[in-house]
């Protein structure tokens, strides 16, 4: 089955069919910059892509998405409405879909979503610093019973869930049980009702920028599903427009 990319560096490419808009919601203590490779990547698929930036470590999740979303919806044109998270956005967007429903609500993809909460948060919160860093919505993402994950109902829309299982952080590693990104384990990723979830070799803070990322991510808004067969250099080759190597010099393919 062919994949079909666009590249990651050339926005020279087709304009975005408007019929179809992604909106990303970066995460806690990040910016819309974070996403601004995963926005070219959609932008040379077709997508029209609406990236709004947040101040995360201001107020509660509830408030953060009810601020933040609406107006991000209302920018979209009419069409399938798709969305793709980072980290606490994929809970913002949970919360806020569990209290609005748009009518043209297609897939979600959402990347290191701490679904069940973290445990880097029930062992650090309390502690000055760290509260001052995350804020209200950070403080709500642990796995007690003031847990704003673990109190949202399970997901009723298609949902895709991309895990890491590589750490930058041992120290944080050893708070999170089993495999981990290195601030979600791979274990609270996981929803209720979700269509699929994938785990690749990569960490939490950059996952978004990605070429295999990416790749899964484009391929579940089109189809509803991850290929676990997608290796890395397939998926950054597919970032160059050269799916099975053919634009390699020296491949049989290629010469004349």
């Amino acid at each position: 089955m062919k994949h079909v990319f666009g590249t990651l560096i050339a926005i020279c490419c087709c304009g975005p069919v408007a019929a179809n808009c992604v909106v990303l919601i970066h995460g806690l203590a990040r910016t819309e910059s974070s996403f601004a490779l995963m926005e070219t990547a959609l932008e040379a698929e077709g997508y029209s892509v609406v990236r709004p930036g947040y101040p995360s470590t201001k107020a509660s999740i509830s408030d953060l998405a009810d601020a933040t979303i609406p107006a991000a919806v209302a920018s979209c044109p009419k069409g399938p409405l798709y969305f793709v998270t980072h980290s606490m956005g994929g809970i913002m967007v949970r919360d806020w879909l569990s209290r609005n429903r748009p009518e043209n609500l297609g897939r979600i993809v959402m990347l290191a979503p701490p679904n069940k909460g973290s445990e880097i948060v029930d062992t650090f919160s309390g502690h000055f610093i760290f509260d001052q860093i995350n804020g209200p919505a950070g403080l709500q993402l642990g796995t007690g019973e003031e847990s704003l994950p673990l109190s949202l109902p399970p997901v009723d829309y298609p949902v895709g869930v991309i895990a890491g299982d590589q750490s930058l952080n041992v120290y944080f590693s050893r708070l999170l049980p089993g495999a981990d990104d290195g601030k979600v384990a791979v274990s609270s990723t996981v929803v209720a009702g979700m269509k699929d979830h994938i785990i690749l070799p990569v960490t939490h803070t950059f996952m978004m920028n990605n070429p295999r990322v990416i790749t899964e991510t484009i391929l579940f808004l089109e189809t509803g599903a991850f290929d676990p067969s997608i290796s890395w250099a397939d998926a950054l080759l597919e970032r160059f427009g050269c799916e099975g190597f053919d634009c390699l010099k020296g491949n049989p393919s290629t010469e004349r």
